[in-house]
């Protein structure tokens, strides 16, 4: 079951890195102008909105929810490379710079899930996605409380790990929903 885990994550990220690259080819890395809190609040943008299409029933855009999972994935590395830069790092960074931080990003992310997967035994294959949404949420408002606590914890994990927690279960809803599958048909 590992194996296949990873094959599904690789193929996941592989959409997302896809998606990324054209973004960024298309609009830049206009994104380095975010503080990371302002990186955060997109990323809580994209799950509330998952969480109210999956309360309501319906949308009215027609963006479904795995263009948000996708969302929160990139913009969680993009939170992930922005802690690793500075304000001398310069705003424009060309994609051929940023491809092999994406990469560093998710394969860490990779290593957390497997080490993770290995104690929990693929629990999540048996949750619903309404909860995983709920749990990123929950590590949403976390990372929110670190922020404001000006980045200090007295025991817990830091944003970083949380960031990694909230791609490897945006990840896991894209699994579930079949995302990387339809995507690679395109």
């Amino acid at each position: 079951m590992v194996d296949k885990t990873i094959s599904e994550y690789t193929q996941v990220v592989k959409a997302c890195k896809n998606i990324f690259e054209k973004k960024t080819l298309d609009y830049g890395t206009a994104w380095r102008i975010l503080r990371v809190p302002s990186i955060t609040d997109q990323i809580f943008i994209k799950a509330q909105r998952i969480r109210s299409i999956q309360d309501k029933g319906h949308q009215k855009i027609e963006e479904d929810i795995t263009s948000e999972f996708v969302g929160i994935i990139n913009y969680c590395v993009i939170a992930i490379i922005q802690l690793d830069l500075s304000e001398k790092d310069p705003t424009e960074i060309a994609y051929e710079v940023l491809e092999p931080k994406y990469d560093q990003a998710v394969n860490e992310t990779l290593e957390l899930l497997e080490n993770k997967n290995h104690d929990y035994g693929e629990a999540w294959r048996d949750m619903r996605v309404s909860s995983i949404t709920d749990i990123i949420l929950m590590k949403l408002y976390r990372v929110k409380q670190i922020e404001d606590n000006a980045g200090k914890t007295i025991i817990s994990e830091g944003v970083k790990a949380n960031y990694q927690d909230m791609i490897n279960y945006a990840v896991f809803c894209l699994i579930k929903l079949n995302f990387a599958i339809d995507e690679m048909d395109k």
